[in-house]
């Protein structure tokens, strides 16, 4: 079964400056592949090149050299965009029109005809939580709604492969909740889902591989657990109704303690010791656990890493 997406050695070079330009590398020999049925992050801090593929991919810029294929036929081809749901990382419509209209209107362009053309646009909308709202002009929509109806124009087509640039922008807490349930609904019925991220959390939450980019290259691919360098190094246990008692007896065990107020402490917990550890204290003294969080390094602290690690190999030169 030939991969849902795919790359070999895929480049990217710009030319800036006004006067005098110069060549900019934004992607670098970029070689992945992405099977059938996976929820597979993008990852990478800002300025990686992550949009800088999806546009590749999506057939808005053309690359320098390599080449990229879905479904085993080249990008540009019609019979892949059929298969195909785009979110760009900002998009924008017509914003005199209501979100049913704009939905309508894509049905139409994916061939949709008559009743089912609107039926298929009520059905995305549901899919994102766009309710009563849906008949609102989208120029009268906050950012986070905006992203919502983005979304549901990617699936308008009941795609097989569905690209994502940053989808949780601008979304509440709640909106995020919804679209990570909403990819791993696609997920269960077999489609493709490829998102581009810089929040570890959300790759953690959704992914079956991820794929970390640092200043255009390929920095490594694989499962983030097994990653070393996003092992993780300890644990932030917030504890509320803490006693001077407990207190000390967390102490003796924490690299740092923290005093947040009304009777909670943040607890940091070296990598040796797990929050099970605590939890008999803890319940012992009649406090509770508010919250747990693994404490490893960030996207950033790998993208710093490897800077470092590129100066000291031309220095070494």
């Amino acid at each position: 079964m030939a991969a849902a997406l795919a790359t070999d050695d895929l480049t990217k070079d710009y030319r800036v400056g006004f006067w005098r330009t110069r060549p900019y590398r934004a992607l670098d020999a970029l070689t992945l592949q992405v099977q059938p049925g996976e929820v597979f992050g993008f990852l990478g801090p800002n300025g990686a090149g992550k949009t800088t593929t999806l546009k590749i991919l999506m057939g808005l810029v053309f690359p320098t050299s390599g080449r990229a294929e879905m479904f085993g036929r080249p990008v540009g081809d019609l019979h892949v965009k059929r298969r195909l749901g785009y979110l760009p990382e900002q998009p924008y419509f017509y914003d005199y029109l209501t979100a049913e209209e704009l939905l309508i209107y894509f049905a139409g362009l994916f061939g949709y005809r008559g009743a089912d053309r609107r039926a298929r646009a009520s059905a995305v909308l549901d899919e994102v939580e766009i309710g009563a709202e849906r008949r609102r002009p989208l120029r009268t929509f906050s950012k986070g709604m905006l992203q919502r109806v983005g979304i549901a124009q990617a699936l308008v087509n009941d795609p097989e492969l569905v690209i994502l640039d940053e989808p949780m922008s601008g979304l509440d807490p709640l909106g995020r909740r919804a679209v990570r349930a909403l990819i791993l609904a696609l997920r269960d019925r077999g489609s493709t889902v490829f998102f581009s991220s810089h929040v570890l959390s959300d790759a953690e939450a959704l992914c079956s591989r991820v794929a970390i980019l640092a200043r255009g290259r390929l920095v490594t691919e694989g499962r983030l657990a097994e990653m070393l360098e996003f092992q993780v190094r300890g644990w932030d246990v917030v504890v509320a109704g803490v006693t001077p008692a407990l207190q000390a007896a967390l102490a003796a065990r924490a690299t740092r303690m923290t005093a947040i107020g009304d009777g909670r402490c943040a607890v940091e917990l070296p990598s040796m010791y797990s929050p099970e550890t605590i939890a008999a204290d803890v319940a012992s003294a009649g406090a509770s656990i508010v919250s747990i969080n693994p404490i490893r390094a960030t996207l950033e602290d790998l993208f710093v890493q490897q800077v470092a690690d590129a100066a000291r190999q031309v220095e070494r030169r």
